[in-house]
């Protein structure tokens, strides 16, 4: 019974790796410039995306090792896993976390989802030309920048603080 379950968890392990893998085929390379991104899209200015306070936020790395998270609010995975993204915030002062809304309806939507989470990071709000740059195909997906604003990592779904950290190391 025991060995049973055993190899039904490794197949599922595998199983859910491969699909991860699969899935994040379709997103930017890592060791990709920001800078290749910005040039492949023509008028997209990442130095001044308007957020949600009214304001402008660089999508750019700015010192420090940067996790750009794209996220929809009526994305339930979304919910359940941008707590993860707050708690590692806060706690490592060496990584900046920018959260972009993307496909919402209306700023008031997007204000309910970060009122609902407490999010302290700022709140971009994203277009199709970000979206596209991006190339986003599902929710939640994030990059993880070096500080010389280079991808370093990907990931599209569920990812746990752990998991969000290692792959800002």
């Amino acid at each position: 019974m025991l060995r049973s379950f055993a190899i039904q968890a490794i197949i599922f392990l595998v199983a859910f790796q491969l699909l991860s893998f699969l899935r994040e085929t379709s997103m930017l390379a890592t060791d990709t410039p920001l800078k290749e991104v910005v040039t492949a899209t023509q008028g997209l200015d990442i130095d001044k995306v308007p957020t949600l306070m009214g304001d402008t936020v660089s999508l750019n790395a700015q010192g420090k090792t940067t996790i750009l998270y794209f996220f929809a609010p009526w994305c339930q995975v979304c919910h359940a896993s941008i707590g993860n993204l707050q708690a590692l915030f806060q706690k490592n002062e060496h990584i900046d976390v920018v959260a972009i809304a993307m496909d919402y309806t209306g700023t008031k939507e997007v204000m309910g989802f970060t009122s609902q989470h407490q999010l302290t990071f700022p709140i971009a709000l994203g277009n199709e030309a970000i979206k596209h740059a991006f190339e986003i195909s599902g929710y939640p997906s994030y990059y993880v920048l070096n500080e010389e604003n280079v991808i370093i990592g990907k990931s599209m779904g569920y990812s746990s603080e752990l998991g969000l950290y290692l792959r800002s190391l």
